[in-house]
Formats: C-alpha cells, structure tokens, sequence
C-alpha cells in the first residue's frame, strides 16, 4: 500500500525556502486542496489555475477585503460585466499602441539610463537594491507626471502597500502599515488630481481625470485606488522579473550569451522568466457556485489560491519544466504577453494585466541597457543567490561583478 506524502503548509518556512518541491506534491497527490493555514482551497494543476482565470464562476470577489482596503477604493481586479469593460477601457489605450510607444518608451528609457549612471563605473553593485526595486517605481511616478522628488515616498508608499495584499499569516502590523500607506497615497495625490482636473497636461495622470468612455469618467477615488493598483501591482512584477531573469540568464551562461549576441531573444527570456520564476506566486479568487473540478469540488463561496508558480511547472503541460529554457518550444514570445499567452504569469481571460506590454517595453529596455553597458556581468561571490517571499517571490539581492563598456573597449585596444 503506498502512503501519501503529508499535504505541504505553504506558510511554512520550510516551504517558504523552495515551494516547487511542494507545488509538484499537490500537482501530484492534491489537486485540489482545502489549505487550513489559508482557509483557501489550492489549485496547482494548469488546467485548473487556467480555468480559474477565464470561467466567471471563479469570481474576484475576495478582493473587496484583500485589495480594496489597502488601495482605498474599488480596482479593475475586482470588477466584473460593464462595470469592469468601462473601467478597463477607459484605463487601457496608456499602456498600449501608440500612446505607449511615443509618449512613455522615452520616459522608460530614460529612467533606466539615470539609474545606471548611478554604478555604470562599478566594479561590483546589487541590481535588486540599485536597479529593480527602484526603476518600475521610478517609471511609474513619472508617467504620472509627479514630482521626481518624491521617488522614495512613493518607494516606501510601494512596500507598504505590497506587503498587506502580500500578508497570508494575517500580521497586523504589516496590515496596518498598508493601511496607512494607502491613506498616506490618496492624501497625496488628491489635490493633484484637482489641479490636473482644472488644467490638464501630457501625462497619465491627466489623461485618467479627462478620460471618458460611453458617458463615463473616473472620480477622486477611482484614480487614487487605480495608482496605488499600478503602483503595487505594476511595481512588483516589474521589480522581481528583472531580478530573476539577470539571475537566470547568469545561471545559464549559454543562454546569456545568446540573449547578448541577439537582443531579439529577450522578449523570450522574459516569457521564460515569468513561466519559471514568476514574480506573483499566487492569486485568489472566489467561487459563485460550486465548481467539479478533476481533483475534487470546490463549494460555493470559498476562497480558492490559484498557485500560479505550480501552474507554470506543470508537467502536463510544458516538457522539462523545472529547466530554464530560453528557446522552449512550448512557450511563445510573440502571445506572451496577451491573453493568449502560454503562462499563467499575468493571469488570463478577462483580468489579464492590463499592463503586460508595459511590462515588457520596461523590462526589453532595461536589458537591453544593462547588457549595453556592462559587456561582462557575474555573480560577484560565483553563486546565484536564492528567491524569498511566498505570495509574490524573487531575489532578494543580486550582487554582480560588472565589467563596463568603456573599459572592456580601452583592454581591446591595448
């Protein structure tokens, strides 16, 4: 009689260390999972996690306690029918088409090359701490058209607001630090928001307060819990994709050297990156009847944790999913980033992330710069370092010895 391996506790620090081992005994042997720790039932299986994203009948309505406190008001995520089209219309042409490429593409760029000139000299730096955390953060304040000066109160505006949606234990003082960043954000931009209102400008934070669709506009409140919305949600993905995918690509020398040799391959290497390591682990959602799934049912009303790092190591559906793989064939650039995408990284169906083309216009500029500047880049102590968080997961340093473009021409040359 063969014995079940024990169900895994995904607050557990043992988990917490490496969950693909775990993810790949729920795949296995639970399916579909009732999570005490969570008081959640866990997919883990692609199958399931996609069609969580796509069926109405997994709903978003979990997020009226776990998103809309922190952010102050009701967001995208949470909106379903007309209500949800209206918004995400009235949202979307930003960050898309030409609004993207000719108004935002230079703000990205120069972004990225300000914070390089902070350690393009550098014989060794850490690209989470001088680099990721701060360029998506830093792109995002000034597509708003907001006082660059404040680049670190949005920073900290940012981690707050992460770890509440982030805080699966329940930790109080994490909520009320979210709580209050939320607070602290809306102060902040309200008056903003009355001056953009009376004289609008060329920036996204103009174009959300004049922006109208079939007769409706966003109110105070709709475009302070949609920048808090972009901040966090477009902050972290960013932030910990690029930690991870430098990583991986170091990992894999092979395969940085082809990303290097054609800077076309990046696009793939992102979509490899957010199969492999996703930056957001995990996301719930909310059943509006009972749902027969392979594993087992789901009743009506319960919380279910879409495991979205699961889903991508599925082996039912890639070949060889616990290998970094640039050039798998299972998995395609040119839909990676809609919703037709191969992964489950930016959600799918109605709510995929509405800012993945923003993502990846950040994330190809940004290698692009870094492979530009520094033509010989490893890790500083010869090991990769290691991913840390549960619901949203990536390095927490990556430090790297770096050989920059001016003085790998003057060795040339000598």
């Amino acid at each position: 009689m063969t014995t079940l391996p024990q169900p895994p506790d995904i607050l557990s620090p043992h988990f917490a260390a490496d969950p693909y081992p775990a993810y790949r005994v729920l795949r296995e042997h639970y399916p579909v999972f009732h999570d005490p720790g969570t008081d959640s039932f866990l997919l883990s299986r692609y199958e399931d996690v996609s069609r969580a994203f796509r069926d109405p009948v997994f709903t978003s309505d979990n997020y009226e306690w776990q998103l809309e406190p922190a952010h102050g008001g009701r967001t995208l995520p949470q909106m379903s029918g007309r209500e949800h089209a209206l918004r995400r219309a009235l949202v979307a042409p930003a960050f898309r088409g030409r609004e993207l490429r000719e108004k935002f593409l230079p703000v990205i760029e120069r972004n990225a090359r300000e914070l390089i000139d902070t350690f393009r000299d550098a014989a060794e730096t850490d690209l989470v701490a001088r680099f990721a955390t701060r360029f998506p953060i830093n792109v995002i304040v000034d597509m708003l058209g907001l006082d660059r000066a404040d680049h670190d109160r949005f920073h900290d505006w940012y981690g707050s607001v992460v770890g509440f949606l982030a805080n699966l234990a329940q930790d109080p003082e994490i909520a009320e630090a979210g709580l209050r960043a939320g607070r602290e954000l809306a102060d902040y931009l309200l008056p903003v928001i009355h001056e953009r209102r009376a004289a609008p400008g060329d920036d996204l934070l103009s174009a959300l307060c004049t922006a109208e669709v079939e007769g409706t506009r966003m109110n105070d409140q709709d475009i302070t819990a949609f920048v808090s919305l972009l901040l966090s949600a477009g902050g972290e993905t960013t932030d910990k994709a690029l930690a991870a995918l430098f990583r991986n690509l170091l990992s894999h020398p092979d395969q940085l050297a082809a990303v290097r040799a054609d800077r076309s391959l990046i696009p793939a290497a992102f979509a490899e990156t957010l199969r492999y390591t996703p930056p957001v682990q995990m996301i719930m959602r909310q059943t509006a009847a009972e749902v027969p799934l392979s594993g087992g049912t789901i009743p009506a009303g319960a919380t279910v944790t879409c495991l979205i790092g699961s889903a991508n190591r599925d082996e039912r559906h890639y070949t060889a999913p616990d290998t970094f793989h640039v050039l798998r064939d299972d998995l395609t650039p040119t839909t990676a980033f809609s919703a037709a995408a191969q992964h489950v990284a930016f959600g799918l169906g109605r709510h995929f992330c509405v800012g993945a083309l923003l993502a990846r216009a950040e994330v190809e500029i940004a290698v692009n710069l870094l492979l530009d500047a520094f033509p010989a880049m490893d890790f500083a102590d010869g090991t990769p370092p290691t991913d840390a968080g549960v619901f949203t997961r990536g390095p927490e340093q990556l430090r790297v010895r770096l050989v920059p473009a001016d003085d790998r021409a003057r060795a040339s040359e000598g």
